[in-house]
């Protein structure tokens, strides 16, 4: 299983965890979301880790999207997003993953 955190972007990513890690999260029994090619922003009000069933994207931060500050990952990967964190996603090939949100750390409500 290889591991990859950009500190910066506070985003981690196991490539293709065995399935006893996704049988130990009970990844089967989260909900799906599925997404079309395009960009999606979005604000984490709560983490969320994702496993990718299908899909190829880029995961930019906010405010800035420059090119040389992304993060990538497809089909097979587990991937954590950290309360708070604003990030553009430009998906390139359509997404279908199952995701979990963890409850916020803050009194704030996540929607």
């Amino acid at each position: 299983m290889a591991t990859d955190s950009n500190s910066k972007l506070r985003i981690t990513i196991e490539t293709n965890p065995p399935n006893s890690r996704l049988e130990e999260l009970n990844v089967k029994y989260w909900p799906k979301w599925a997404g079309p090619p395009g960009k999606y922003h979005v604000k984490y009000e709560a983490e969320q880790i994702c496993y990718l069933l299908k899909g190829k994207v880029k995961v930019y931060p906010r405010p800035t999207e420059s090119s040389s500050e992304f993060v990538e990952f497809g089909a097979g990967d587990l991937v954590i997003f950290p309360e708070g964190l604003c990030c553009t996603w430009e998906v390139f090939i359509a997404v279908d993953k199952y995701y979990k949100f963890e409850p916020p750390c803050s009194s704030s409500s996540s929607p």
